[in-house]
């Protein structure tokens, strides 16, 4: 009985050690957005480690995008995605926006986007996280009038992977994608 109890005490250390390991792994989301979901209507909240990243990589097609959207997550550790939706436009203030944005002036962290409306509620700013002179990872702000998204990806990344990406594992279309010329056959 009491050896039974030991082996049941070493696994659960055991378990406790690898989940400690596991979570210490993981990416710390780099803002706190605790109250601005706690005003959500609506929250969703994507986590994606290595591991499901590549299991997620799994269920991509054979075609030549999919095939290039698996190289670009083979080189990424995780893409952590947090959306607040609020019924009331506006539910946010533009002061708590510029508080997001000022958690990425130090040295480690350069905006490479930033559009912005006259509408502050049409913003989306491009970080990159630089370590070592090497890219090791993006942050992306889009604020529309009901919802606020951000994105931390974390790993080497370029802006033409991010645009290879967006529109999947929760990463935003809107004001990443590239403007298409228009030609003068289109309509």
């Amino acid at each position: 009985m009491r050896m039974r109890l030991r082996v049941k005490h070493s696994a659960l250390v055991v378990l406790l050690v690898v989940l400690g390991n596991r979570a210490s792994s993981q990416a710390a989301f780099p803002v706190d957005t605790a109250k601005l979901a706690e005003r959500a209507d609506e929250t969703t909240s994507i986590s994606l480690d290595k591991t499901m990243l590549q299991f997620a990589g799994k269920f991509l097609s054979s075609s030549e995008e999919d095939r290039e959207a698996q190289r670009i997550i083979a080189k990424l550790d995780g893409i952590y995605v947090r959306t607040y939706g609020f019924k009331k436009p506006n539910t946010y203030s533009a002061s708590e926006i510029e508080s997001f944005r000022r958690q990425f002036s130090g040295p480690e962290w350069s905006r490479i986007v930033a559009v912005h409306a006259k509408d502050p509620d049409e913003d989306t700013d491009i970080y990159v996280h630089m370590t070592d002179g090497r890219v090791a990872g993006m942050f992306i702000l889009a604020a529309e009038a009901g919802e606020l998204t951000f994105v931390h990806i974390v790993g080497a990344i370029t802006p033409e992977d991010l645009d290879q990406l967006s529109g999947n594992f929760g990463i935003p279309k809107k004001h990443l994608k590239k403007e298409q010329p228009r030609g003068e056959d289109q309509r």
